[in-house]
Order: C-alpha cells, then structure tokens, then sequence
C-alpha cells in the first residue's frame, strides 16, 4: 500500500540495497535540459530556448503511474529518488501522486 511512511525500509528487488523513505514525490520532467532543437515537448519548429512555450516542469510520464521518493540508502548515506518500476498505483493513487494541486 503507497504512500510509505516516512522512515519505512525496504530492499531493492534484488535484495542488495536497503532504502529509508524520507517521504513520497513527484518525479518531475524538467524542459531546460533538453537540447536546442528539442526545446518544446510539441514540435513544432526549431526555437531557441528563450521562445520556449508552456510549464519549465512537468509530471514525468514514464513515472505517473508508479510510486516515487525520496529515499536514504542506508550503506552510503545519499539521499536520491528513487521510482519503483515494479509497483504500479491504482487510479486513485495516480490522481494524489502527480496532482496540480
């Protein structure tokens, strides 16, 4: 059941690293670091980056409907996010994870 907890522990799938939740996030698609002549999400032409049209960031859609967060890997210390491929969200949940609101 997702969200976990803040400090929930779990393993990778293949039992080899062990994570500590610091809480639940929305992975998101950041345009800026795209190249030049893919600036827009909708190609239309080629524009330079200061012609660029709509939201810097957006939900990522390869991760909308799997759970993300921001975890500690508890044998180094680094805090990452991380997105778990494995588990998928029921409607409900997709609609909480990656709301505007």
């Amino acid at each position: 059941m997702h969200p976990w907890p803040c400090g929930h522990i779990f393993y990778s799938p293949g039992k080899h690293f062990c994570y500590e939740v610091q809480g639940p996030c929305c992975r998101l698609f950041d345009r800026e670091q795209l190249p030049w002549p893919c600036c827009r999400i909708a190609w239309r032409s080629k524009e330079p980056s200061w012609r660029r049209i709509g939201r810097r960031l957006t939900p990522d859609l390869a991760a909308k409907g799997h759970p993300s967060y921001a975890v500690r890997h508890l044998d180094t210390g680094v805090i990452m996010i991380l997105t778990l491929y494995n588990e998928s969200l029921s409607i409900g949940d997709r609609q909480w994870w990656c709301s505007s609101k």
